[in-house]
């Protein structure tokens, strides 16, 4: 499936607002255009025609922004973690119920590995003043997570979805590596059912509950208690993320940055507060939300938002081709469920009996 296959446009306003977008949903407001994208790279054409932005993907692009020094305060937990990784075997109901907040755990070899992350009360979503935030960031609302859950450390890795195809799982799809390497790298290329096929083969492999996140535990965990458009704070760079470092976060007073042109190992950069890697870039990951336009009668009890019939599935994180804005702990995308997207993986969760 090629990017001009899948991209979808919104007809030009009788202003000519230039409005892009992964179909039709990763929108960037035409004064992000018009202020960020070179005129030679960017395309309108009229009607419902395609956009052409970039050369390299979608209206993508990242930025890194403004160097900061990291709050000690809020320093990744990788190094303080204690990983005396038993065997690994599906957890008993003992010592399921004996984890406490960041144990880590593997319930088979080739299973990913699994964190547990507190319960707890955020504030969902983008306040009206966060830079390049959008009107379906809103309304923030706080959301409660009930329970404790399991949040895989890493998005799934090629290593860990061809030993699925190889075990006659994930529907024998073997997606390109596209010449990067597969190994550490992320899977990529998924359909939201391919991500559900490997959550159903890890589920009958070790008998245990596993699952996509929630829109909302996603962005739970991605901020690790944090407040910020990033869990470590309010800019970006690209020796934090992997996007399209020719872009700033903040415009005015971030600084450009590499464009890798592919993903990264799946440990690259540190992790944030509760463990998890590369929750900000490197790629898309499904979630398993139904979209919806806004926060108007979302659930506020940390469970997915589904609807019935529903054909286009949430995705969040941003991706190495896009843009910074993209990356925001609160920013969201979504695309229909059957298109196969270069940018877009997984990663897993799994209920706790407690």
């Amino acid at each position: 499936m090629i990017w001009s296959q899948i991209l979808a446009v919104a007809p030009l306003t009788a202003v000519g607002a230039c409005t892009c977008s992964l179909v039709g949903e990763l929108k960037i407001k035409r004064e992000a255009c018009r202020r960020r994208v070179k005129p030679e790279l960017r395309m309108c054409l009229a009607g419902r025609s395609l956009l052409v932005m970039l050369l390299y993907g979608l209206c993508t692009s990242a930025a890194i922004g403004q160097a900061e020094q990291p709050d000690q305060s809020r320093s990744p937990i990788a190094t303080r973690l204690s990983i005396n990784m038993r065997q690994a075997k599906p957890l008993s109901q003992a010592e399921e119920k004996a984890l406490r907040r960041l144990d880590i755990f593997k319930e088979c070899e080739a299973c990913p590995e699994m964190i547990m992350i507190p319960a707890g009360e955020f504030m969902m979503g983008a306040p009206d003043d966060e830079e390049d935030s959008e009107d379906n960031e809103r309304p923030r609302h706080k959301v409660t997570i009930p329970k404790p859950l399991a949040v895989g450390r890493f998005a799934v890795t090629f290593d860990e979805w061809d030993t699925c195809v190889a075990d006659r799982g994930c529907q024998g799809y073997r997606p390109s590596d596209r010449g990067w390497g597969r190994g550490r790298r992320p899977v990529l290329n998924l359909w939201w059912d391919d991500a559900r096929a490997y959550v159903k083969w890890l589920s009958d492999k070790t008998g245990k509950p596993y699952r996509l996140l929630t829109e909302a535990e996603r962005e739970y965990a991605t901020r690790a208690g944090t407040t910020t458009p990033f869990w470590w704070g309010s800019s970006l760079s690209t020796d934090r993320a992997n996007y399209d470092g020719s872009f700033t976060y903040p415009f005015v007073a971030g600084l450009k940055g590499e464009y890798r042109r592919k993903t990264l190992p799946v440990d690259s950069f540190a992790p944030n507060p509760w463990g998890l890697y590369q929750v900000h870039g490197n790629i898309y990951e499904w979630v398993e939300d139904c979209w919806h336009r806004n926060y108007e009668g979302a659930p506020t009890d940390g469970s997915a938002w589904d609807t019935p019939d529903c054909t286009r599935h949430v995705l969040r994180g941003g991706a190495w081709n896009f843009a910074s804005w993209h990356l925001r702990s609160a920013s969201r995308g979504s695309v229909a469920s059957a298109v196969e997207l270069l940018p877009v993986g997984m990663r897993v969760a799994r209920t706790l009996a407690r």
